[in-house]
């Protein structure tokens, strides 16, 4: 019976083997047209061999990396490292300079004056403005290694997100196709009295469905490649993916807080303590010290001075309780941030190894039962146990399920790269990830102190 044509080719569309169907009939060329669709597990197969294999990491991310550093963003990162470094040497010059006079009188004895005063940095505000500098300069690149992170987090992302929505145009692309090629079949099969004009509707209804699907599956593709594109500049960029080094072995039960997105709040409330040093070294009271040498008429003489400013109408009390205050503003922030990046990590610990799970028992459902669910629903259509509503319905089943397991990567990517981004560690890591030459430049031009 020639619905067995039609069996045997959605078996071999839905087993996972490219199987060449040989037809006993006058349209034999047709039906063997179809046997050359890639089968959907042969299809799925693929990103998870390569992820069993090993992160390939040397593929593509050389390349990445050389394309991210060339940014304008990153390169402005680079420009605001060099000023923090020149704000260090600004602030570590003398507070005072020399003051040079002269004075001459015109009486019945001329008098010339010549001095010199010295102002001393007796409040060390010079110290204070280093330190406050060397403080602002490291919290500058603790702000830019976490954005840094951030940005990788973003582009990884991306990419994830392009390399998922490539998949799933493919295997929609494969689904149309194999539709196509079974409507062919069913039309000459209901000429022949082998299939009635309900079932062909129903494949009819099939390939409109498919066609639908892959229309949409083109859209997301196209605003995947576009969102690459914003970011990088180019949408063609090498990606492998690489689901088998995500893990939760970067991460502690306790924060760490040499955390990018930690350590800059602490430096945060160690910058208040010293801008509280630094105010009170500036409204401190800085004495003078003068030398003056005059000649009135034949007589010479030499003065030494001393000036000290009297704080008596303001001593500066209400400035220093004000410096005192931020310094109790920038803790409770620190704490503020460290529990938001506490919570994170919790919620990083919890959806990764379930997301892994669920992913796990998928792939065991899909590539082995569904393999095995696929061949027994075929052999039954074949022999007429199930009638083709049926079997079309076990076949969207299967689409499903293989949609279902794209998602699952995507969201393990994406609970993956949130948590390195916010933590501002995936940088360091992906350096780890270069090759020993590539690896050795990038540490050596990475933003760190």
């Amino acid at each position: 019976m020639k619905k067995t044509i039609i069996a045997s080719l959605l078996l071999a569309y839905m087993a996972g083997g490219a199987l060449y169907v040989q037809a006993a009939t006058a349209d034999s060329n047709l039906a063997a047209e179809g046997s050359n669709t890639a089968p959907i597990m042969q299809n799925s197969q693929t990103p998870i061999a390569q992820d069993e294999a090993g992160a390939v990491f040397s593929v593509w991310l050389p390349e990445l990396m050389q394309d991210f550093n060339a940014l304008p963003e990153v390169l402005a990162q680079e420009a605001k490292r060099k000023q923090a470094k020149l704000m260090i040497k600004a602030a570590d010059q003398a507070v005072y300079n020399p003051e040079l006079g002269l004075n001459y009188q015109n009486a019945s004895e001329d008098t010339y004056s010549l001095d010199i005063s010295q102002t001393i940095d007796w409040g060390d505000k010079r110290g204070a403005a280093t330190r406050k500098a060397q403080l602002e300069a490291e919290i500058l690149l603790s702000d830019i290694a976490l954005e840094r992170s951030q940005m990788l987090a973003n582009t990884l992302l991306a990419l994830v997100e392009q390399s998922q929505a490539s998949k799933a145009l493919a295997f929609q692309k494969q689904q149309l196709a194999s539709a196509k090629t079974q409507l062919k079949i069913a039309v000459q099969q209901m000429e022949l009295g082998d299939l009635s004009a309900v079932e062909l509707q129903l494949i009819q209804l099939d390939v409109a469905s498919k066609a639908a699907d892959y229309a949409v599956a083109e859209q997301a593709s196209i605003t995947a490649d576009a969102g690459v594109l914003m970011l990088l500049g180019s949408s063609d960029l090498p990606f492998n993916g690489f689901l088998s080094a995500l893990t939760t072995s970067l991460v502690s039960k306790q924060v760490d807080p040499q955390l990018p997105a930690l350590k800059s709040a602490y430096q945060q409330v160690l910058l208040a303590k010293v801008v509280a040093q630094q105010v009170k070294a500036d409204t401190s009271a800085d004495p003078t010290i003068s030398l003056s040498a005059e000649r009135e008429g034949e007589e010479n003489k030499l003065g030494l001075g001393l000036s000290i400013p009297l704080q008596i109408r303001n001593n500066y009390s209400d400035t220093l309780a004000v410096a005192g205050q931020e310094i109790a503003v920038a803790e409770q922030s620190y704490l503020a941030r460290e529990r938001v990046l506490t919570q994170q990590q919790k919620k990083f610990n919890l959806s990764l190894p379930r997301l892994t799970e669920r992913y796990q028992e998928w792939r065991e459902l899909v590539f082995h039962s569904g393999q095995e669910a696929a061949l027994a629903l075929g052999q039954q259509w074949k022999a007429g146990d199930i009638n083709t509503s049926d079997y079309l319905q076990s076949q969207r089943q299967l689409s499903s399920s293989f949609l279902a397991g794209l998602s699952l990567e995507t969201a393990l990517y994406s609970s993956w790269l949130e948590w390195m981004g916010a933590s501002g560690q995936l940088e360091s890591f992906l350096n780890a990830q270069l090759p020993a030459g590539l690896s050795a430049a990038a540490n050596t031009s990475t933003l760190s102190h």
